[in-house]
């Protein structure tokens, strides 16, 4: 959509996909306006959870990984511009079967893309992560461009550059009503109308429960689902820092991930195993767990963890948008120029935050795009 003079945009949701794209639509000399029912950093929505995993070798499909790389640059620029510390590189190791489609899709694509990566079997990774104990028959796959992010920091420092370059974020004011207007769209805060030439919705889980952006995105199946995270004390928290451990997926029976210390005394699980309820709306979502997964994650910790207590010291639940076929919706809305989807990031969303938001400021200020996200296309079928 591009103009003859810099576009003002507003961005309905200032989460992870709406600050990223406030910042990179800020260093192009857009005019940003983004609002939120919150503010930059909150816990509500899907970028709660105190860490987020970077990977760059992806058993979801090696065709992420160009974009991975960019994304990894765009995080290192967010940290010079903003002197904050956000991407730790400590490395990623999957665990599983060497035939499970997961474990030949990352040789695969580590193999297609050169990327710098190692496969060991129980004894080396015994003898690398004793932490992390492997069962008979299965091998460990490390890719060392991986690492944690600290989510609430990352958008704050998103969300502080954004303002320095010009934009402005507006937290606790929720988006009443949008409309088309002269040309352009009109975006509604309470009594405030905001005239703009573009408007990005970003509303995270709220795209699939009310509101304005959920009925502009009602056509794509949106579900909000809970992801129930449990903390357990490590046995010698010094052991599992980023500097001596790598984050771990397991893919199989069970299938869960795990990061390394990053409160000084405990270890984030996540079970993969368990269905992920539908919330209805995330404003309603039960931040607890259930006995039922409760004692599958015990059980977890019990069986494939012996560095961890196998009570946990903390558990906290959090919501995303899901679309049906799991990858996201990102781009011009068809039929309706000037208004572009950021929505269903469907569990996969933070790591590539930055480059998302990159894309949605070229699409706004040029009109296409330079990253490849023909796959999330809003007009292909789900």
């Amino acid at each position: 959509m591009p103009t003859q003079h810099p576009p003002r945009v507003a961005i309905v949701g200032a989460g992870t996909i709406g600050t990223m794209a406030a910042w990179r639509l800020a260093a192009r000399g857009a005019q940003v306006l983004a609002f939120d029912h919150f503010a930059p950093g909150h816990d509500r929505g899907a970028a709660g959870g105190e860490s987020r995993i970077f990977r760059t070798a992806y058993m979801e499909g090696r065709g992420y990984i160009p974009a991975l790389r960019s994304a990894a640059g765009l995080w290192r620029r967010l940290e010079q511009e903003t002197g904050t510390s956000l991407l730790r590189m400590c490395g990623a190791m999957t665990i599983g079967a060497p035939d499970d489609p997961a474990m030949r899709e990352l040789r695969a694509g580590a193999e297609e893309h050169g990327l710098d990566h190692e496969v060991l079997g129980p004894v080396a990774a015994a003898d690398r992560y004793p932490q992390h104990p492997l069962r008979t028959g299965e091998t460990a796959f490390l890719d060392p461009a991986a690492g944690v992010i600290r989510p609430d920091l990352a958008l704050i420092a998103a969300a502080r550059r954004a303002a320095e370059l010009g934009a402005a974020i507006a937290g606790y004011t929720p988006v009443t009503r949008i409309e088309p207007r002269g040309g352009g769209w009109m975006v509604s805060t309470g009594d405030t109308a905001h005239d703009v030439d573009a408007v990005v919705l970003a509303p995270g889980a709220w795209g699939a429960a009310e509101g304005p952006a959920h009925a502009m995105l009602a056509g794509f199946g949106l579900v909000a689902r809970q992801i129930t995270l449990h903390w357990f004390p490590a046995r010698d928290p010094g052991a599992l820092t980023p500097e001596h451990n790598p984050v771990v997926i397991r893919v199989g029976d069970p299938a869960y991930s795990c990061f390394p210390v990053m409160d000084g005394v405990s270890v984030k699980v996540s079970t993969h195993s368990a269905p992920r309820p539908d919330v209805g709306s995330p404003d309603g979502l039960a931040r607890s767990s259930t006995p039922e997964l409760l004692a599958a994650t015990r059980a977890i910790v019990r069986d494939h963890l012996p560095a961890l207590h196998p009570d946990p010291v903390r558990i906290a639940a959090y919501a995303d948008a899901f679309t049906p076929d799991g990858h996201a919706v990102l781009g011009a809305l068809p039929g309706s120029p000037g208004l572009y989807a950021a929505a269903g990031f469907s569990g996969h969303g933070f790591k590539l935050s930055p480059l998302f938001g990159d894309a949605l400021a070229d699409l706004v200020v040029d009109g296409a795009t330079r990253h490849d996200i023909s796959r999330l296309d809003p007009a292909r079928r789900l």
